[in-house]
């Protein structure tokens, strides 16, 4: 019998991207995909099935299809696409101890792999340089980095009362890839930027090519224990925000989170007000231990992961004379106008 994957979020980008890649994979036998809509892509042999992980019948998908590799990527870091924070935490907490639960009472699991992130870590002026995965953060953690704080514990639970399975736990960096939207996309391709004035935080990304990469490797090998995963080197914000050819609109700290809350009730980011202190102060992680214990290191670096994104984005092209003309021209297609020549300027 070959492996047996369920996949718990398979209709987000990284759900569905994990279930391709390891459709191509004969030894990977069945994967049965569950969330509460249908994927946007095409799967082959993936079989979806509609399911609401703080359900308590889960427990007979596993038995169903003899799961032996869990993979948890339902966790939310956006509360407005689920009806608010309070969706959201009953979600990423409720649901995810509903799912720990089942695969508990499951005799055919042999493997747990979950997505988590950096923001486990906070965001403060009292931040070290990298964070390792055994630091703690410096302050209480509060939104999406304490319902991931909550699952992890959850996870160290199952860890404890089922020592037979293997639990991998991957603390991802921020997102960053032409095909994924995230809040911190979201936020680079606004026309103009707003940060925080007289700070200037050190950003992380990893591409959505090397998330998936990392997921796949953890399902088809075993590692126990957390990993922080992301792209070799850092960012200053200010570089990123140049470099998408945007404006920054600099605010007065004690405004920073009033003018994060217009940007989310204008509807162009969902960035939660918990996730502030990140484009204040920043965040990296120490990503040895991830390439040490897998034998293979991030094909994108941060810098390498923006630049994609950016390529990927015909508006976020950095700003030069080349790109100008382009603006101009692209402008009076749409409006209809012929294209005059340099001596009809001139003229």
């Amino acid at each position: 019998m070959g492996q047996r994957v369920m996949i718990a979020g398979v209709s987000r980008h990284l759900g569905a991207r994990l279930a391709q890649q390891l459709e191509a994979d004969l030894d990977v036998e069945s994967i049965v995909g569950i969330d509460l809509d249908e994927p946007e892509v095409d799967l082959e042999r993936t079989e979806f099935v509609r399911a609401d992980i703080r359900n308590p019948l889960i427990l007979k998908i596993f038995e169903e299809h003899e799961v032996d590799t869990l993979v948890h990527l339902s966790i939310i870091a956006t509360p407005t696409r689920v009806g608010g924070r309070s969706a959201m935490k009953e979600i990423n907490v409720i649901g995810s101890l509903q799912l720990f639960a089942a695969a508990q009472r499951s005799p055919s699991i042999r493997k747990v792999v979950m997505k988590s992130t950096t923001a486990v870590y906070g965001a403060s002026p009292q931040d070290p340089a990298f964070f390792t995965e055994h630091m703690e953060p410096r302050g209480v953690p509060h939104g999406y980095a304490r319902d991931t704080a909550e699952v992890e514990q959850a996870a160290r639970n199952f860890s404890r009362r089922r020592r037979d399975v293997t639990m991998t736990v991957f603390r991802f960096a921020n997102f960053m890839g032409s095909q994924i939207e995230t809040p911190l996309t979201r936020y680079l391709s606004l026309p103009v930027v707003p940060t925080a004035l007289g700070y200037d935080p050190r950003i992380q990304f990893v591409h959505e090519d090397d998330a998936v990469d990392a997921l796949y490797h953890a399902v088809r090998e075993d590692h126990h224990g957390i990993f922080n995963v992301g792209g070799d080197g850092v960012l200053l914000l200010s570089q990123a925000i140049r470099r998408c050819g945007k404006v920054r609109l600099p605010v007065l700290l004690p405004f920073a989170s009033f003018a994060a809350g217009l940007v989310r009730r204008s509807r162009l980011v969902d960035f939660p007000a918990d996730q502030v202190p990140l484009l204040i102060y920043g965040r990296v992680a120490d990503t040895e231990r991830f390439k040490r214990e897998f034998g293979w290191e991030p094909a994108y670096s941060t810098e390498a992961a923006l630049e994609e994104f950016i390529r990927g984005h015909r508006s976020l092209r950095p700003l030069n004379p080349t790109r100008v003309r382009e603006i101009e021209r692209d402008l009076r297609a749409f409006l209809g106008m012929e294209e005059r020549t340099d001596e009809e300027v001139v003229a």
